[in-house]
């Protein structure tokens, strides 16, 4: 059988016209890179090379082995490199997963961004859903890591991190009678100053964790909250705040979207009501890719302290 040692073995002997001067480069005896010589020739079924007086010479069998095995050495060095550049999270492809609030964290964008900085041969594929279906994909390697937001069990072959608490905000109408009290006031919004309020939630199949938060940090504060809309985005809930049609919870980094007819105003913090971010990944990450952007997430994560 024909190895990629032999083919090595032939350019380095055509290359050097001189099988000792080849056996030096190659770090072998001269004998044995003979013999192998020979041994290559019986594989083939043709003389490769003319044996002279002060060296050795291709035969035209010969030369047409030769530039055959550079054209083959080449490509088994490139698929080395481009594994190698792989795995080290040079090349290959990426699939982010991200609920619809994630999306708006400074710590995601700003992850994705350094990724595409520090491997622009990566090819990055988004994909905004909720928390149930990210992690179904994940489940079925349709993407590689999420970032979401509900609370997901560990589960066998998935690794899920929660990463940070981020506090929450009132969106209001910006005509609210609370708006402009609160460019006056010094304290945060109570729940309980929302008591009479119409709210505007993130429908529960999509973001369960949300939603229920919500409910139960309402209880706490003595009301049952009138939920008069459902939205299946975070932003739909913007959209129908807008409109003036009632009062909606979000987290702090939404607020950074200039929306024309709403108002963000802080939710005290003693009403334990936060905006938990996981990443979630399979188990063993595959691929440097992976590997490369956990790894930014986890310094993004200690740069925010």
């Amino acid at each position: 059988m024909i190895e990629l040692r032999h083919l090595r073995y032939a350019v380095t002997v055509a290359d050097e016209g001189h099988i000792t001067r080849a056996a030096e480069r190659l770090g072998i005896q001269q004998p044995p890179l003979s013999q192998q010589i020979r041994n290559l020739e019986d594989l083939v079924g043709a003389t490769l090379f003319q044996r002279l007086p002060r060296g050795v010479a291709l035969t035209e069998a010969g030369r047409t082995f030769v530039d055959r095995a550079r054209i083959i050495l080449q490509d088994v060095d490139l698929a080395v490199e481009a594994t190698r550049r792989n795995a080290r999270g040079e090349e290959g492809s990426l699939a982010i997963g991200f609920t619809s609030s994630a999306a708006f964290h400074p710590l995601v964008t700003t992850a994705v961004r350094s990724l595409g900085e520090i491997s622009p041969g990566v090819r990055i594929k988004l994909e905004e859903s909720s928390t149930s279906d990210l992690i179904d994909a994940l489940r079925a390697e349709l993407i590689d890591v999420a970032f979401v937001r509900s609370p997901v069990e560990q589960s066998k072959g998935l690794t899920v991190s929660k990463i940070l608490d981020e506090e929450m905000f009132v969106a209001l109408p910006d005509s609210h009678r609370l708006v402009a009290k609160g460019a006056r006031r010094t304290s945060p919004i109570q729940l309980s100053d929302l008591a009479d309020e119409s709210f505007i939630l993130y429908r529960r199949p999509s973001g369960p964790g949300f939603y229920d938060a919500i409910i139960a940090a309402c209880g706490r504060a003595g009301f049952s909250p009138q939920v008069k809309h459902e939205a299946p985005r975070l932003m739909s809930t913007l959209s129908l705040v807008a409109a003036g049609l009632g009062i909606s919870i979000i987290p702090n980094s939404m607020t950074r979207l200039e929306t024309n007819g709403i108002a963000y105003l802080p939710l005290d913090r003693r009403t334990q009501l936060v905006a938990p971010l996981h990443l979630a990944h399979r188990n063993e990450p595959s691929g440097g890719a992976l590997k490369l952007f956990i790894e930014i997430v986890s310094r993004s994560v200690r740069e925010l302290g």
